[in-house]
């Protein structure tokens, strides 16, 4: 009798629920909480080996290799995209003679405790490979203006080619990750970790932790270079570059618990392919040497890197000067890992447009056929470009991040991904007006150009273009910016 009831009870209670909820309601999924942020790149021409640190104060700090490899710049702008115009300012020049004379490499900076530190790499006069790992010291607010001094070289295990240092805080430990030459090892460059004793001294013995030993790691030359760190929830990820510094040039990543001793090499797993690399379909070779910040409004991580819009080289890759900054959006899967994509098109970049009534699903095309779907994988077969529409007058279009020139449009109220035939007809079926969200004001719904009252929206998880009365219709066409 007593199970009887709790029966009864339950059932009210969902049929309660349902009236509340009213008969044909759609779900809901929340408002992301990491919602788009477009840039336009480059960042900035003939930087290479960028970095980008936001300060409390405001400000993004940016500085990279010149081609020269003579001097130290810095910008400073309170947007990522203000530093692609922001003033340089030159901090520091190589020294005339003896060490700190040559290759001014891959400078970092980082603000610890009340003061600046720049983290570089240099070679000698006498011998310009010599490359030895340094750190600057400023003093004052701003890094721009104020006083540095030499706190000397970071000493190691050997006096052997180091370079690229960067220093992050874990668990209230702060490390020193970079790449030396180990002298019994037939390599350029394995990772290295240390505890920091003070911004310019690591404590304890050095541990490795990767040696280029994969195919992807070892063209050109054998190297692991560039380390950079980010930490997602109870992970932290290291990512580095490999290969030579033409278009093989890449992203590799290495795994971690953030509680783990993160100087005990078993804690680390090493991905088996790249994470990031030369995409031919936009134009875009040879990423690498990154670093992180994140965006304006603190919601979304980007990866901060360089690489050239061209293939071919002449000579030496470290004479061409034609490295560049840019940016995009990070990504992360269901299971806490980083998705960094291709490397996108010069440009404004892509975002990804979630369900308002699943939240796990983005429009994606599959087979060309736009539809909606969870774990999308690649991920730039869900993202898309918000451009002017082909049809002009107010309208936008959503050009594929991996098939540059390719847009949504509708065909017999059916969505697919197909390439700008350069017609009128086309352009007005790949152009749409942006509304706001017929579900959520704070999402977004495109309204076909050519068939007004008629939304994209997704059906049995197929997008079309159809009209919309019900509140499952307006839901369906609710889509959220990521």
């Amino acid at each position: 009798m007593r199970r009887n009831a709790v029966r009864l009870l339950l059932a009210m209670l969902v049929a309660l629920a349902a009236c509340l909820v009213g008969p044909g309601s759609p779900a809901q999924a929340a408002v992301p909480d990491s919602p788009a942020v477009t840039y336009t790149n480059p960042i900035a021409e003939k930087r290479a080996d960028p970095h980008i640190f936001k300060h409390t104060d405001g400000y993004y700090y940016f500085t990279a290799t010149v081609p020269e490899y003579d001097r130290i710049v810095l910008r400073r702008a309170t947007t990522i995209q203000g530093l692609s115009t922001a003033a340089e300012v030159t901090i520091w020049t190589k020294h005339t003679s003896g060490a700190m004379g040559a290759h001014i490499w891959a400078p970092e900076i980082h603000f610890i405790d009340g003061k600046w530190y720049v983290y570089f790499a240099a070679g000698s006069t006498s011998d310009v490979w010599a490359i030895r790992m340094y750190v600057l010291e400023g003093t004052g607010a701003n890094p721009l203006t104020a006083t540095w001094a030499e706190k000397g070289q970071i000493k190691t295990t050997w006096e052997s080619f180091s370079l690229d240092a960067t220093t992050f805080v874990v668990n209230g430990v702060r490390y020193l990750a970079w790449a030396q030459r180990n002298p019994s090892e037939n390599n350029n460059t394995s990772l290295f970790i240390a505890k920091m004793s003070n911004p310019w001294t690591i404590s304890g013995t050095p541990a490795e932790l990767s040696q280029p030993t994969l195919s992807w790691e070892t063209v050109g030359y054998k190297v692991n270079e560039g380390p950079a760190l980010i930490q997602h929830g109870s992970k932290v990820f290291m990512t580095y570059s490999a290969s030579a510094t033409d278009a093989n040039y890449c992203l590799g990543m290495l795994t971690a618990s953030a509680t783990a001793d993160l100087t005990n090499p078993a804690s680390w797993t090493k991905s088996p392919t790249p994470v990031f690399q030369t995409s031919a379909a936009t134009s875009q070779y040879g990423p690498g040497h990154n670093s992180f910040t994140v965006s304006e409004d603190g919601k979304s991580d980007i990866l901060v890197y360089h690489d050239r819009s061209y293939k071919d080289i002449t000579g030496d890759p470290l004479n061409d000067p034609n490295r560049r900054t840019r940016v995009q959006k990070v990504y992360w899967k269901s299971d806490g890992t980083p998705d960094f994509g291709i490397p996108v098109a010069d440009g404004v970049t892509p975002q990804r447009l979630s369900s308002y009534n699943f939240a796990d699903r983005f429009i994606r095309h599959w087979e060309y056929r736009a539809r909606i779907e969870a774990n999308v994988s690649p991920l730039a077969d869900s993202q898309f470009r918000v451009v002017t529409g082909l049809a002009g007058t107010g309208t936008v279009s959503l050009e594929s991040a991996n098939f540059p020139g390719y847009f949504l449009r509708h065909k017999n109220f059916e969505v697919w991904v197909e390439k700008n035939d350069g017609t009128s007809a086309f352009a007005s079926s790949a152009s749409f007006y942006r509304r706001a969200g017929l579900a959520d004001s704070a999402g977004v719904s495109y309204e076909s150009y050519n068939y007004a009252g008629r939304y994209v929206r997704h059906y049995d998880y197929l997008l079309y273009v159809q009209a919309v009365s019900t509140s499952t219709d307006r839901a369906d066409a609710t889509f959220y910016a990521q």
